[in-house]
């Protein structure tokens, strides 16, 4: 077995060898002068079960190429089998058309990544499960609810909890976590009155006095989140934290957090964080190492995933 690191998050490729005891496999992944991407695999990996560790985050298509050559490289190389652990499925919300003549991107990634090499796909909390479907070759999909249910249990014991949904296709993870906490569920109806109007936040369900736990798979600009914290305090919450699994965070959106009634954002490692995320006085980070780690010893053992996802 043996463990290759990309450059999107280097640090998590790192936590994940450390906890299976294992090196990182010595590769050259740079750019020549006009930025195209090169990989060299310094060490021999003929008939070796090989992961390759990247998340294909901001710069997305500087990430996914990456992920594609080394992909393609260690094919060259004769490796047995190549999994591709992708913490973070860059395009995942470009799983359906969303209007004439528009592309559905997910799908085509999942076929460049099976394309280039990959034999398997290790990933975390796609943005829609359908995306397994995708691909014509295994797909494991971790999730984030174990480890933020513990979370939320050591930190918040003693509240009255109530898990909410930032919005209607969030019910069904929300309503999972619901039940791993044994606590109630709220949903944020937002709708949008006519062109030109600013949306609308609904609450259903009672969060009167009720410590509320957002919960979502990306934070990207953030809006969403803070806007439905602003609509739960005005519901009488009372307060509010949030666990995300990947924090994107574009634009201003760590600012737009520090500036909202989000008394705590734990996101994942999924991503790498940027400076202004690690220095955020209201957003932290939870690793997902040891998930992904004890996932690809089973995969290398040929052993059961499956309890992985409980």
């Amino acid at each position: 077995m043996k463990i290759v690191a990309c450059n999107s998050n280097r640090p998590l490729a790192e936590a994940v060898a450390a906890s299976l005891g294992l090196p990182l496999t010595s590769a050259s992944i740079r750019r020549f002068a006009d930025m195209e991407v090169f990989v060299e695999i310094n060490e021999n990996v003929r008939g070796e079960d090989v992961f390759v560790v990247q998340s294909t985050c901001y710069p997305a298509n500087d990430n996914l190429m990456e992920l594609l050559i080394t992909l393609d490289a260690l094919r060259r190389a004769s490796a047995r089998r190549v999994t591709a652990v992708i913490p973070y499925f860059g395009y995942a919300r470009q799983d359906r058309k969303s209007g004439s003549r528009t592309p559905i991107s997910a799908k085509l990634c999942a076929n460049i990544i099976t394309a280039a090499g990959a034999n398997r796909v290790l990933t975390m909390d796609l943005h829609a499960a359908q995306i397994q479907g995708f691909f014509d070759i295994p797909v494991d999909n971790l999730f984030s609810a174990p480890l933020f249910s513990r979370d939320i249990m050591e930190r918040y014991k003693g509240r009255d909890l109530m898990v909410v949904s930032p919005d209607v296709g969030g019910v069904v993870r929300a309503r999972a976590m619901a039940s791993r906490l044994n606590t109630d569920l709220a949903i944020i109806d937002k709708r949008r009155p006519r062109a030109g109007v600013s949306e609308v936040m609904n609450v259903i369900g009672e969060v009167e006095g009720r410590h509320c736990i957002l919960v979502d798979d990306i934070v990207d600009s953030g809006g969403t989140l803070c806007n439905a914290a602003e609509a739960l305090i005005k519901n009488g919450a009372s307060g509010v934290s949030v666990y995300v699994t990947h924090g994107v965070f574009s634009g201003g959106a760590v600012a737009r957090v520090g500036a909202s009634p989000i008394e705590n954002m734990t996101v994942t490692d999924s991503i790498l964080a940027t400076e202004a995320v690690r220095v955020s006085s209201n957003i932290r980070q939870v690793t997902i190492a040891p998930l992904l780690a004890e996932a690809m010893r089973r995969i290398s053992e040929e052993s059961s995933v499956s309890s992985l996802f409980n």
